[in-house]
């Protein structure tokens, strides 16, 4: 996994403008983004440890430095959905600092992490003190937005089937690693994380997971998933189920 911030050279095919997935960090320059980090303290933080929890007082924002982190959500009736992963570079908890309002989300570690932390009203006089990096920060908030605006008009016009092949293809190309067997993703993520991400149940993406081992498309285990076919993906997000594979809303026999 990368361990530094990631540069600032991957663009949006249709507008020409930064990719969502470039972190804040990796959107300033060297000057400002040292001096940013010289206002915090490091934190560290092993593997399943909570960075900060959904609905809890905000005091300060995070600035990923080393690791990879979820960001989930968890709605009154107990579904949790994971709604973003960062790492490096990444900034987390600046809605709240800049609003002030509780935690909207909970973010953990999939692995080791190292943070920097910055008070709420240190970063905000630096944004005081910075037009660069407030613009860079309201550039940030606007490609997540636009992103996940996009995100929701592709999954308004998919079944369940095809948002999550879309979801694992994803996460292959963003957090996989290659082997000799297939591609192994390298986030530990739950079936309930896995689901709350297409909109679906546990249940659901339970039974889909079982058509894909069933078609020798991918090998499962605890919070583990490897990717054997992932042309079978493909064609199941660019053209719906594949033949002789039933919708979702039919019985699966066995």
């Amino acid at each position: 996994m990368a361990t530094t911030p990631r540069p600032p050279t991957a663009y949006s095919p249709d507008d020409g403008g930064l990719d969502d997935r470039v972190p804040f960090l990796a959107r300033l320059e060297a000057e400002d983004r040292s001096a940013l980090l010289a206002l915090g303290r490091e934190l560290t933080f092993s593997p399943r440890m909570v960075l900060v929890h959904q609905h809890e007082p905000s005091s300060h924002v995070l600035f990923l430095v080393h690791g990879w982190t979820k960001v989930t959500a968890s709605a009154a009736n107990g579904y949790e959905a994971l709604l973003a992963l960062r790492g490096p570079g990444d900034i987390v908890g600046e809605s709240a600092a800049l609003t002030g309002r509780p935690r909207s989300a909970t973010v953990s570690a999939l692995e080791a992490v190292r943070a920097t932390a910055v008070e709420h009203e240190r970063f905000k006089d630096f944004l005081n003190r910075s037009p660069a990096v407030s613009f860079a920060l309201l550039g940030l908030t606007a490609d997540r937005t636009r992103a996940a605006d996009r995100r929701r008009l592709e999954f308004a016009s998919m079944s369940v089937r095809e948002r999550f092949a879309v979801l694992l293809l994803d996460l292959a190309r963003t957090h996989g690693r290659r082997t000799a067997d297939g591609i192994e993703l390298a986030v530990p993520l739950s079936k309930q994380e896995l689901a709350g991400s297409v909109g679906a149940s546990r249940e659901m993406v339970q039974r889909l997971l079982r058509e894909l081992r069933d078609r020798e498309a991918v090998v499962t285990g605890r919070r583990t998933l490897l990717i054997l076919r992932p042309d079978l993906l493909r064609r199941i997000a660019a053209a719906g189920p594949a033949p002789g594979v039933p919708a979702p809303s039919e019985p699966l026999e066995g």
